[in-house]
């Protein structure tokens, strides 16, 4: 059975809490899963959440701050610990190489998996699968960071009525899939398009073009709201997003599903992150991530 979802492996800014671990997020998308952003800690959150390194095909990272990288060591070396048997991809800022170096490198262990380096130095389409493509974008943080999108390529949503209507039924619906007509009918005249689904994570970042890109007709958005709307200068100066900027993003993008994380320790009551987006006017699905919580991507319309 496929699943797709976001499992959250920790939400917590700069320094970890006793409730919320560094960064880390699973995307479970049919048989595959991408890690972003392992902070320190990952690989015990993992074992809490019931993910395994068997479970992992990509780990992307969207720039070198300890808490959205430093977990990376750890699960690296579980990865080639438990042999998994399938190539894993890694992607990164380019400019971040010699990071990336020293956190796979960062103790001895025996190498056992094939992990292929694909580093990210423009924007553009890094990945492209029968399953979906995988887009990075520039942000706008202190140091270069970059945004990533996975976008499943469009279907098609057969008719009955019109099916019925032309007198197409059973063997001749599969071959006016395969073929684009049958007997002079079309198969825009018994069909339609089935949009596919798009997934967007933004970490660090103050709003920018890439923000806006990256959101577009998502149906599930995972965006950092490390700053209350209070905080909004602050916000700027360290290159983050509030709760009520990254709400308004997700409504002008109409995001069916949004997901808040990355949360400063400087709050205590994670519910006003969720008070300032509706209030930003965000009227979708809306969660305050939590460590260990499981979100499902949005079923189709």
């Amino acid at each position: 059975m496929s699943v797709r979802e976001l499992v959250v492996l920790g939400t917590a800014s700069q320094v970890p809490t006793r409730h919320r671990n560094h960064n880390g997020y699973l995307l479970r998308w049919d048989g595959e899963g991408i890690l972003f952003d392992p902070g320190e800690g990952t690989q015990r959150q993992m074992l809490r959440a019931g993910v395994a390194a068997h479970d992992l095909n990509r780990i992307c990272v969207t720039h070198f701050h300890g808490d959205h990288s430093l977990g990376l060591a750890g699960v690296i070396q579980r990865i080639n610990l438990d042999r998994v048997p399938h190539e894993i991809t890694a992607h990164y800022p380019r400019s971040g190489q010699r990071f990336f170096e020293r956190l796979r490198y960062a103790t001895a262990y025996r190498e056992t998996v094939a992990l292929t380096e694909v580093p990210v130095a423009a924007d553009g389409p890094l990945a492209v699968t029968p399953a979906y493509t995988l887009d990075a974008r520039r942000l706008s943080h202190p140091v270069e960071s970059y945004g990533y999108r996975l976008t499943e390529p469009d279907g098609r949503r057969m008719l009955p009525e019109r099916l019925a209507a032309h007198g197409i039924t059973g063997p001749d619906v599969g071959r006016i899939q395969r073929d684009g007509s049958l007997g002079g009918v079309a198969l825009d005249e018994v069909s339609e398009v089935r949009r596919g689904q798009r997934f967007a994570f933004v970490m660090d970042t103050r709003l920018c073009e890439g923000v806006h890109a990256l959101a577009e007709g998502s149906d599930l958005l995972v965006i950092e709201s490390t700053f209350l709307d209070e905080d909004e200068t602050l916000a700027t100066d360290h290159g983050h997003l509030t709760a009520g900027q990254a709400a308004r993003v997700a409504r002008d993008a109409g995001v069916r599903h949004l997901v808040l994380t990355h949360f400063s320790q400087r709050y205590s009551d994670p519910e006003e992150f969720e008070r300032q987006a509706r209030a930003a006017g965000y009227a979708g699905e809306l969660t305050v991530a939590r460590d260990l919580t499981r979100v499902p991507v949005p079923k189709r319309r």
